[in-house]
């Protein structure tokens, strides 16, 4: 019986080993997804309207139990106003953050529009994230396009994270041409998946990308797009981000978290944590 348990124990890593062998030959859109990832965005352009499928409403009510929403969404480029940053560090890794961008459009009747994208791993289900993994071509690259009361809340009153919005500087005319370049972007892997890398293929790489692409070498990489902690700071010292005074307040004046907690789940929550 012993050797028998064994000879299972074996088969059971070989086969794991295989399943991830063969993971690693080639990205792929067709895998058990995680419920609130099961499902790819991608945008339509009709001249100055854009049309964004599947922008995400979780409802969440803890950090496991949600309720998945998705709507197609209209935007008009020309309601575009500007685009903001948000960075999250890691709680025991602070070097570490994930970022996220949001665009906020103003119609010329009703309250501004928020347009929020999240670069993340594509979880299968059960699967969750180690850096080693993403060096090891075990995760494929996903855009998230979602409500901030899916990506943002998530992160403040489920996950217990430090948010920071930052107001960029981009006028509306870069905010566009941003936009474009990231549903292109989008599009493009709903159609062509590609594998996530812990350190040349991220959220805070793509966004580096995003910029150089509208705004040639606009941005140099250094140790602060290695380490998406320090990222506030270096679009602070690149005047990327609208300054409150130095760094520290300018920093002090973006944590959004106990906006957040009083916002939850209300239709003005993106209004709120900006006030």
């Amino acid at each position: 019986m012993r050797f028998a348990a064994i000879l299972f124990c074996c088969a059971q890593l070989a086969l794991a080993g295989c399943t991830t062998v063969m993971k690693m030959a080639a990205p792929s859109n067709l895998r058990n997804w995680e419920p609130d990832q099961a499902v790819l965005p991608y945008a339509e352009f009709h001249g100055a309207k854009i049309v964004a499928h599947n922008v995400r409403y979780c409802r969440y009510f803890d950090e496991d139990d949600f309720v998945v929403e998705y709507e197609d969404r209209t935007y008009n480029l020309s309601d575009l106003r500007g685009v903001d940053f948000f960075m999250i560090p890691f709680k025991d890794t602070p070097r570490l953050a994930h970022t996220m961008i949001s665009f906020e459009f103003q119609p010329t009747e009703g309250p501004p529009q928020y347009l929020a994208v999240s670069i993340e791993i594509r979880k299968e289900k059960g699967e969750t994230y180690a850096a080693w993994k993403g060096s090891a071509r075990q995760y494929e690259l996903m855009y998230v396009l979602a409500d901030e009361r899916d990506v943002v809340e998530l992160r403040t009153n489920h996950r217990g994270e430090d948010v920071y919005l930052y107001h960029s500087t981009a006028t509306p005319e870069q905010a566009q041409m941003l936009l474009v370049d990231v549903l292109e972007r989008t599009n493009q892997l709903a159609s062509k998946p590609e594998f996530y890398e812990t350190f040349r293929n991220n959220c805070t790489t793509n966004l580096v990308d995003h910029i150089n692409r509208i705004h040639p070498e606009r941005l140099k990489y250094d140790y602060r797009v290695l380490l998406p902690g320090y990222s506030d700071q270096l679009a602070f010292d690149e005047g990327l981000i609208v300054p409150q005074g130095t760094f520290e307040e300018t920093k002090l004046k973006a944590y959004i978290n106990g906006k957040a907690l009083t916002a939850a789940n209300r239709e003005n929550f993106s209004q709120v944590i900006r006030r």
